[in-house]
């Protein structure tokens, strides 16, 4: 892929000037109703949700599909053509949409092992990214995420969709605004049930995948089924388990709602119960955190049976608030036996919608998921998996982002590199 310069700022309309910073685009947007050309980047189930969501929305037009596997391009390309009567550019190889000066923005939902690189490529490409959670795959490349995004002045914004629900944001308001009083504990409680994966030999890859593509900035290894396409959730090189998989959707709704960073220690203990298989990931966890003003958060993922209720809990200094994920929620206030009234919604935003308008207004700010904001959620979850991956208990520099004193937990920040997928040092 050849490395696009920085290009200078182009001057935007006073009214299209929302919020403190305006971002640098490719080129000028004239108006609402021009075009933004858009690549799919992973065209598994979400990819297809998010061409599909983008090809609705008036002045965006799907120009490109992306995959290695090329079943998916050929399947989503003609499902768009049925519904749009024009049929999309299919590629298999992202680096070359990144040259590609007709893609404005780029909308990516490959494995999790493949977000920090490519959304990086794309913001060093001045195309502006919409990321899927977890948006990295550990806490090094996240942050060099964000640096990418702020370097070239993209537009990068964080799949997890519910900062876009009313019903999150206004409990998030209320919670913010001291409704149960200062909160000291906040936890999740994550059920689903995962069963065995069994085992599967390395074989020869397909002929219709481009297995060294798909595997791109994880270590060389043979391939085998168990990967492609869906339990690949379920290995440390490409995936980060449940905790990453929906445990980032928790995590990014209890930081918001509680106003914190990152912690200062961490403890996660945990395993893979009730069946032997070959995935590494726990299928049962618990993850306690604590900040450097004592508040407490822990977390819980079951993936075998349970009949407990999941949600969030927050304890406040005046009561106590739970949520559903969807933000649906009763507040209990201190004295009083009967929940506070329901609370009610603020509006409803349309999360794809948001990242389109960002753009067209030149304005991270009009963004409900930022890219930075969802980076520090995202690594709530692989500082858990750090903290179960060595075996203890983790004390945690938020100011640096590294484990103080602690090179064998350091060591699981990032990835040794594999040429040529190499996250750069300086993006």
């Amino acid at each position: 892929m050849k490395r696009i310069e920085r290009r200078s700022f182009i001057k935007r309309s006073s009214a299209l000037a929302v919020g403190a910073s305006l971002i640098g685009t490719s080129h000028s947007w004239a108006g609402a109703n021009e075009r933004i050309r858009v690549a799919i980047i992973g065209m598994g189930g979400r990819g297809g949700y998010h061409m599909e969501t983008a090809a609705r929305i008036a002045g965006v037009e799907v120009a490109t599909i992306c995959d290695p596997d090329e079943r998916r391009t050929a399947e989503w390309s003609a499902k768009l053509e049925s519904k749009t009567g024009k049929k999309p550019a299919m590629q298999f190889d992202l680096r070359k949409i990144m040259d590609d000066s007709n893609i404005d923005a780029v909308m990516i939902a490959t494995c999790n092992h493949w977000h920090a690189l490519a959304t990086i490529y794309a913001c060093q490409a001045k195309k502006h990214v919409y990321v899927e959670k977890p948006v990295s795959h550990n806490i090094s490349e996240g942050r060099k995420m964000v640096e990418a995004a702020r370097k070239y002045n993209c537009i990068v914004q964080g799949g997890t969709q519910r900062r876009s629900s009313g019903r999150v944001r206004k409990l998030v308001q209320l919670l913010q605004d001291g409704i149960i009083g200062d909160i000291y504990l906040a936890r999740w409680l994550l059920v689903g049930f995962r069963g065995s994966i069994g085992f599967k030999q390395p074989t020869t890859p397909p002929l219709w995948l481009h297995w060294d593509l798909w595997r791109g900035p994880a270590r060389e290894q043979p391939y085998h089924e168990n990967l492609v396409h869906y339990n690949w959730h379920w290995f440390w090189d490409f995936g980060n388990g449940e905790m990453g998989n929906n445990g980032s959707h928790y995590f990014d709704f209890l930081r918001w709602a509680i106003n914190k960073g990152l912690p200062s220690k961490v403890k996660s203990v945990g395993g893979r119960f009730g069946y032997k298989d070959q995935a590494e990931t726990p299928n049962t966890q618990t993850v306690a955190f604590e900040y450097d003003d004592g508040t407490l958060v822990t977390c819980e993922i079951r993936g075998l049976y349970t009949s407990e209720q999941e949600g969030l809990h927050f304890y406040g200094s005046k009561g106590y608030a739970y949520s559903a994920i969807d933000g649906k929620c009763k507040i209990f206030l201190a004295g009083k036996k009967e929940p506070e009234p329901d609370p009610g919604s603020l509006e409803n935003l349309d999360h794809t919608r948001n990242f389109f308008d960002a753009i067209r207004k030149g304005s991270r700010e009009v963004l409900t998921g930022e890219i930075e904001e969802v980076y520090l959620s995202c690594a709530m979850c692989e500082l858990a998996n750090i903290s179960y991956r060595v075996g203890r208990e983790l004390r945690f520099d938020p100011k640096t982002e590294r484990f103080v004193d602690d090179p064998e937990a350091n060591r699981f920040l990032a990835r040794v590199p594999t040429k040529p997928f190499v996250v750069p040092e300086r993006v």
